[in-house]
Order: C-alpha cells, then structure tokens, then sequence
C-alpha cells in the first residue's frame, strides 16, 4: 500500500493484499509480487499473475490517496512520520485480523493455511527474492504472528533497522497504543470501502 525505501524482509500490507486478490495460486502470487517487481519484464508474466500484479498497484494507489489513510499520518509524531506508512501497512494487517468477522465469512486461520498452500506451489512463478521472502513468511507464520500487538512492534523495530536513511522509528509501537482507538477507527472506515471497491472472488 504505502511506499517507502525499505528492504522486503517483513510483509508489509501482504495480508490486505492476499484478502482482497483472487484466490487461486497465480493470482495470489501476483497480489504480492508488488513488492518484488523491480527489474522484472512483467510482458513476460502468465496472463494471472500480471493481473496480481496489477490489482497489486491499484489497491496501493487507492491507499495512498485514501483520506483516512492520509489523516493517520498526522497521528505519529515528526521524528516518525516520514515513516508511518511502513507502520500502518503492518498495522492494517493486525486490525484486518482484529475484525476479520466484519469483512470475511470464513475463518482467519483457514484463510491463512490456504494462502501458505497457494504461495508454496506458486513458488515455481516467484523471482527468487520473494520465493526466499514468502518461503520465510511461511515458515516463521508471520500473517497469525500478526494477531498481536506486541509482535506487530516487534516487526516494525526490526524494519526500522533495515530503512535505508537514519532513523527514529524504532519503539514507534508506543505512538501506535497511544492512538489506537483512533488509528483503528479509520481502518474500519478505510478498508470498508476498500474491499468495495477491489474485493474479488
């Protein structure tokens, strides 16, 4: 969803994505290799996966221009805001686990079992980067991790090591707790009508 310069070593909004993708392996691989796009000829893509790719970077612009995403942001403090679009893309994912029953009829952990098939036998379409990264994710069970808010800290102090410029974001768990209520208000309305506009079956 939100960009930033960092290395792809947490997923980052990879949750969101897979939720609102097509469910079938090429999309789902497409849904995420977003992330993993760079220098890749995406001609050569199967037709799915390029369209992944594509419904990839739609939902990301409708994020980036969403204006409860945009009002979020004013919420961390100045040290930390450059990067609180790293922060809410993880957050998102947490809140999206948090009130799964409002926007999905099966069950999280299904979802999430079904979704660790589909990238392990669409790992043959994956440059090698997000083969390494989604084999990782699944290994390590990042998405139920997510369930909780300390380990969603925990995530962001380690991207917060791998950001390319110096730094405070580290410890920016505690700016999120104290503006939960809120952040998490503007999620419900924010992805409502994100999953209007780009949920597919």
């Amino acid at each position: 969803m939100v960009k930033t310069c960092v290395s792809r070593v947490n997923p980052l909004n990879h949750l969101a994505h897979l939720f609102l993708a097509p469910a079938s392996v090429p999309g789902r691989v497409g849904a995420l290799l977003g992330d993993f796009a760079r220098g890749i000829d995406t001609a050569s893509l199967p037709l799915e996966v390029y369209q992944g790719l594509k419904h990839h970077r739609a939902v990301d612009a409708f994020t980036d221009r969403h204006p409860e995403v945009l009002a979020c942001k004013p919420l961390f403090s100045a040290q930390r805001r450059r990067f609180a679009g790293v922060a809410l893309d993880v957050l998102f994912d947490h809140y999206l686990l948090r009130h799964w029953s409002r926007f999905a009829a099966d069950d999280s952990h299904h979802f999430i079992q079904e979704v660790y098939r589909d990238l392990e036998l669409g790992a043959c379409l994956m440059p090698d980067s997000m083969a390494h990264t989604t084999a990782t994710m699944i290994r390590q069970d990042w998405f139920n991790a997510y369930r909780e808010l300390d380990n969603v800290g925990h995530a962001l102090d380690r991207i917060s090591t791998r950001l390319r410029r110096p730094n405070q974001f580290a410890g920016v768990i505690e700016e999120i707790r104290s503006n939960d209520a809120e952040l998490e208000a503007r999620f419900l309305l924010f992805f409502h009508e994100l999953q209007q506009q780009f949920d597919l079956p």
